[in-house]
Order: C-alpha cells, then sequence, then structure tokens
C-alpha cells in the first residue's frame, strides 16, 4: 500500500559542479506521523532516512518539518521551479552575498603520512560546527559573533566555523577593502593572527602546525581527545571557491570509528534502529541508513557501523555509515564500552 504524504518539499542546489537534491515529507505511520527525507546528487540513487525515529502527533512532526525545509533553504536549497541561491550567513535570504566557502574533499589514506610529516601543507583541528563566512561592512553582521566582530575597526571577510557561540577563524579573505584571496594560505592566516583581538571567546583564530614533529603531535592528541579530524592545507596556496571534483589544495582527515550493534527495529525507507548493551539494559543507538546494495539487515542481528562518536546525552552515533553484518559477533558483546564520545564542550 502506498503510503500518501500530508505535506511535502522538493528542494534542489546548484552551484559549480554540484547539482543535488533534497526531498523531505511528513507521512502518517501507525498513530502518529514521520518525517522522512531523501538526499543526494541529481541522477544517483538518493540516501534517506526518517527524522524522527518515532511517530509523533501532527503538529510536532509539521514543526520538524518546517524547521528541516528552513535549514537547507539557508544554506542555498531552493524549491523547485526556482532558481537556487548559493550558500550564505548573511543574515539576509533575499540578497546574494557574493561571498563562496570553499569546500574540502578528505584525505586518500595512502596521502596521510605524506601531509603530516612533510612541509608543504599545514595542520589545523577540524572543528565541529557549521561553515560560516563573515562580511563586517559597516554595521551589518550575523549574530551570534557580531559583538566580537565590531571590536575590529575596519571591514573584513574571514572565513570559519561555528561552534556554538564562538568562531574558530581560519582564514581571511578580504580586509579593509583589499582582497586576499589570490595570496599564499599562511599569509592569510597570519592576517588573522593580527587582527582578531586577544581573549576573546567568541571570536579565535585556529591554530596551526607547519613543523612536521608539532603536526604529529598535535595530530595524535586530537584523536586521543576524541576530536573531529584534521584539515591539511597548502601553505602556499591562493583561496578557492567551491569544491574540486577530487584532491585539492585543502583537505579533510576524520577520525571515524566503528563498532558492532544490535538492530532493533527496522523502520521505513531502508533504515534501522540501533541498539547496545548498557550492563543488563538495551539501550538506543540512533538510527543508520542502509545503502541499496545492502540486504536490510532483520531485527535480532547484529550489525557494522561507522561513525565518528556518540553522544553521551541521547547515547546516539554520529554521522553513522553502515558496513554490513556481522554474523561473527555475539549480540551479548554490542555494549556501549565499545563507543567514542563527543568530546566534553569544556575541552573544545
Amino acid at each position: 500500500m502506498q503510503t500518501t504524504s500530508i505535506q511535502s518539499a522538493s528542494l534542489h542546489f546548484r552551484e559549480g559542479n554540484s547539482d543535488k537534491v533534497y526531498h523531505t515529507a511528513v507521512e502518517p505511520k501507525d498513530d502518529g506521523y514521520i518525517v522522512t527525507f531523501a538526499y543526494g546528487r541529481r541522477g544517483n540513487t538518493l540516501t534517506t532516512g526518517i527524522k524522527n525515529d518515532t511517530p509523533v502527533p501532527l503538529e510536532t512532526a509539521t514543526k520538524l518539518f518546517n524547521k528541516l525545509v528552513a535549514s537547507k533553504v539557508a544554506k542555498g536549497y531552493q524549491p523547485d521551479g526556482q532558481s537556487a541561491k548559493p550558500y550564505q550567513q548573511s543574515g539576509d535570504e533575499g540578497r546574494d552575498s557574493g561571498i563562496r566557502c570553499q569546500l574540502l574533499n578528505p584525505v586518500d589514506k595512502e596521502d596521510e603520512s605524506r601531509l603530516l610529516t612533510g612541509r608543504t601543507h599545514c595542520l589545523q583541528e577540524k572543528h565541529d560546527g557549521r561553515r560560516l563566512m563573515v562580511r563586517k561592512q559597516g554595521d551589518t553582521i550575523p549574530d551570534p559573533i557580531r559583538h566580537a566582530v565590531e571590536e575590529i575597526p575596519f571591514d573584513l571577510v574571514i572565513g570559519g566555523e561555528a561552534v556554538g557561540d564562538t568562531l574558530h577563524a581560519f582564514d581571511l579573505l578580504e580586509v579593509k577593502g583589499n582582497c586576499l584571496r589570490k595570496r599564499r594560505y599562511l599569509d592569510r592566516h597570519s592576517g588573522l593572527l593580527m587582527i582578531i583581538p586577544p581573549n576573546q571567546p567568541a571570536l579565535r583564530w585556529v591554530s596551526t602546525a607547519i613543523d612536521p614533529n608539532d603536526k604529529v603531535e598535535i595530530y595524535e592528541e586530537l584523536r586521543s581527545t576524541n576530536r573531529e579530524g584534521v584539515v591539511f592545507k597548502d601553505v602556499d596556496a591562493p583561496y578557492s571557491p567551491g569544491r574540486p571534483n577530487s584532491g585539492g589544495t585543502q583537505l579533510k582527515y576524520k577520525f571515524v570509528e566503528s563498532a558492532s550493534f544490535i538492530v532493533t527495529a527496522r523502520n521505513e525507507k531502508r533504515s534501522v534502529t540501533l541498539g547496545l548493551f548498557d550492563g543488563n539494559e538495551l539501550v538506543s543507538a540512533g538510527n543508520v541508513t542502509i545503502p541499496p546494495n545492502h540486504e536490510v539487515p532483520a531485527k535480532g542481528e547484529v550489525c557494522e557501523c561507522q561513525y565518528l562518536y556518540c553522544f553521551r546525552e541521547s547515547g546516539s552515533i554520529y554521522q553513522p555509515v553502515y558496513l554490513g553484518k556481522r554474523c561473527d559477533i555475539p549480540a551479548t558483546e554490542c555494549t556501549t564500552d565499545q563507543l567514542k564520545y563527543k568530546a566534553d564542550a569544556e575541552a573544545a
């Protein structure tokens, strides 16, 4: 029987080589409603999932749906039939800022050692936040870092990662009306050190290591303290907006983990709920979408999933990727002791 959507939206994003689609809908299930979604490159198999684990009242589902659509529109997606706007964080959805983020591809595993021990690339921590391009022009600046940036006495454009109420700045694109995009990265980053006021909790420059010994030391420290990962940046490269088809002058490496989970429920849209034993209690570890090239596991089966970290409060894993069934591991060994938890905010 086909499920009829109560409310749905189809969005798209086009910029450079990117041509992505995003679909979401409110659908009835049991005695309530769920919010489903599907996303990916146009023409390819889409990744699917469910926003809420259990059915909720229609009013709650509608709020989840509206929040999801609004978050995608804020990132440049537009409803089908309208021209896509590029990603911006100016707070003014009706005006194109003209600022484009430089997006990163992952590091090829065989290149990790070369980037870590060589001197062509510097190393920075990859913060777990949202990309934010900030333009200070007169008194107009988006929250939450507006007050911190207002302390700088001239116009500028900064690239960074927003984590809570702090902007971790890693690039300087314009200052006093002068464009710095063609300058080498190390010079642009050095400009941040001179511009950002010291002891400013809402605006911090990202620490950068160039010496191979320093890079290895920081890399090991970040991995051992459960941080998200690192970024390698070519010290001589200019600023290149958008994401290259492969490689690039800036690359990211995430400290992913894997663990074995019990399938506690089969959801719609090729998704399953995961569980782990915490002592004698079986607790939820979130959901994972099953790729089209894998059979959806049955309730009670054990599967392996890759993830970035686990949220200590909810017990759910973040950015899960299904790897396959594990017939060699008994369910009793699927415990919370396997998990890597997100680093505490105080340590970030």
